[in-house]
């Protein structure tokens, strides 16, 4: 009977020919090695270490009193807005952790769900003292477009939309090269632009359910405003979807596998998961780096679906968001018609 324990020499020969191959293919070595510094790094880089961020506290015109108190804390950064309306929008959009109001009581408003408020509520409690306590109430934030399930959800959604467009468009195509789909198709008079527009279609055709299955939900059983009109709001979101297609063109433009589309893609979409403002604001990065942030494809698409979703804008209000995206429809669709290969 054959011993079922592995034989030394076959064992040495099989490990080394598998990590031989591992290091024939650059895409595999950076997704395993490169990849997670440079995840690591942005991660750190939004949330280094160093004295803790101040908390920041909108208030409405000239602070008096006490409030004026805060301002002497080093915690605590007070932002002032003219307007009530300014300062709630800002509130909603996260841009600021809580928001106090000149009433009798005063008002700190929050939302208790966001972890930088209740920080921001300690800190304003312990910038008051016991004596000054007693003349603010805490306000939670309840009403719809002020929640921060309100602002997630427009930044779940333009997510959604990237990694569709990205993933479907990248796989499709790598497949197609790798079973030699692709090669066959370079001896038709097929043109190359009718071909990765073909891609985009078909992205489109199904657009509009997947808007439709998603909106709902969030409309219906979250509870998330849509205040803007169904024309905007698909207008957007065909920007986007069409805004990351040409980008998926361009990422797979030359890759030859399933395991080099995977790489990239994840190389495009991860950054902007952390740096496009889906879950947090990207305010809380350096502000040096917030233009180049806004001009990401995503902080795009966000900020014009939380527009549109939460403060009921139009697209003409949208044109800064709208350049950003329709550049990215035009720049990787014309690199890709340049570098796209069929083999």
């Amino acid at each position: 009977m054959a011993s079922p324990l592995p034989r030394w020499p076959e064992l040495v020969e099989l490990t080394r020919h598998r990590i031989l191959t591992f290091l024939r293919q650059p895409e595999s070595v950076f997704w395993v090695f490169a990849f997670p510094l440079l995840l690591s790094g942005v991660l750190g880089f939004a949330f280094q270490g160093g004295d803790p961020a101040p908390s920041r506290i909108g208030v409405i015109g000239e602070a008096q009193g006490w409030a004026a108190r805060l301002a002497m804390d080093p915690s605590i950064a007070l932002v002032r807005y003219a307007t009530r309306e300014e300062a709630e929008r800002e509130l909603a959009g996260g841009h600021i952790d809580a928001l106090v109001l000149a009433v009798a009581p005063a008002e700190l408003r929050l939302d208790p769900s966001r972890a930088e408020a209740e920080v921001a509520r300690l800190r304003v409690l312990v910038a008051l003292g016991e004596i000054d306590q007693g003349q603010l109430t805490v306000a939670p934030v309840t009403e719809r477009g002020a929640r921060y399930v309100d602002f997630l959800f427009p930044g779940l959604l333009g997510m959604n939309l990237m990694g569709t467009g990205l993933w479907s468009i990248g796989f499709t195509v790598a497949d197609m090269r790798q079973r030699k789909v692709l090669k066959r198709l370079l001896v038709t008079p097929m043109r190359r632009s009718s071909f990765l527009s073909s891609l985009i279609g078909a992205r489109l055709a199904y657009l509009a359910g997947e808007l439709a299955l998603l909106t709902a939900f969030g409309v219906w059983v979250l509870g998330v405003p849509l205040r803007t009109s169904l024309f905007t709001f698909f207008a957007v979101s065909v920007f986007g979807a069409v805004a990351f297609s040409c980008l998926g063109l361009l990422v797979v433009s030359r890759t030859k596998t399933i395991e080099g589309i995977s790489g990239l893609v994840n190389l495009v979409i991860v950054p902007m998961w952390l740096g496009s403002g889906v879950f947090f604001s990207y305010e809380r990065f350096p502000e040096a780096i917030h233009p180049l942030l806004r001009a990401l494809p995503l902080t795009a698409l966000n900020d014009a679906l939380r527009a549109g979703m939460i403060d009921g804008a139009g697209l003409g209000s949208m044109l800064p968001e709208l350049a950003v995206l329709a550049a990215w429809m035009v720049i990787p669709f014309v690199l890709a018609l340049k570098v796209f290969r069929w083999a």
